[in-house]
């Protein structure tokens, strides 16, 4: 005869192992929205406990750990309730925060012609960093503008203001991808996710955009072939 409490732990297991596993992304809304922590504490989110009536999760950096309960209301009758009941609460939790339910959990980097216009960008960033690349001694002028020695010496008059004006554009961009597309696919901030795809954004700009979109009009169909 199969034993209660054994048929109890293993359940739990299975849910919090299933959630840690599959839908940490919903741990990180429940704590944005539920607990009022920002994403950058709430990144690191791990079910810890469920009981009937309320979740434990467990947040945690370098400095210590915290854990912070959810109540489940109403409280479930039998485990078969769990997986409803979290969809439930992570479906409040996104309509709260006004996320979408499509988590973007990967980095596309930029391929084919996408990644000539990242070389070519990043190539100009490191040529107008500085006055000094545009004048002979340096490696850019003795490799490269010594053959354009004419577009080397206005280069290097423009070249605060074309420094000033790169940072300017490639930043607002860069505020546009996370205010528009890293929040609202709960990619947690300050994240090794977060921080891969901000970087790529400043440097690329509009790639970026149209990568991250299709990484999410791909999830989205995913999810549609799971509902038939």
């Amino acid at each position: 005869m199969a034993n209660p409490a054994a048929q109890e732990t293993a359940a739990k297991t299975r849910i919090i192992t299933h959630m840690n596993n599959d839908h940490q992304d919903s741990l990180v809304r429940l704590l944005e929205h539920f607990c009022h922590l920002p994403s950058f504490s709430a990144r690191n989110a791990r079910l810890t406990d469920i009981t009937y009536d309320n979740i434990t999760i467990q947040t945690g950096n370098g400095f210590g750990s915290y854990s912070h309960s959810i109540a489940i209301l109403p409280a479930m009758t039998s485990w078969a309730d769990a997986r409803g009941k979290l969809v439930a609460l992570d479906a409040a939790a996104t309509a709260g925060l006004q996320r979408s339910n499509i988590t973007v959990k990967k980095y596309a980097k930029p391929t084919g012609f996408m990644a000539v216009i990242f070389f070519l960008v990043v190539f100009t960033f490191v040529a107008f960093s500085r006055p000094a690349n545009f004048e002979p001694g340096s490696w850019l002028y003795d490799y490269v503008w010594a053959y354009l020695p004419g577009f080397a010496q206005s280069r290097h008059r423009m070249q605060p203001l074309a420094l000033f004006l790169m940072f300017g554009i490639h930043g607002g961009e860069t505020a546009w991808m996370i205010k528009s597309r890293l929040g609202k696919h709960t990619v947690p901030t300050f994240s090794r996710l977060w921080w891969t795809w901000v970087l790529s954004c400043f440097f690329e700009g509009t790639g970026t955009f149209v990568r991250f979109d299709r990484i999410v009009e791909e999830e989205t169909r995913r999810k549609e072939k799971l509902k038939h």
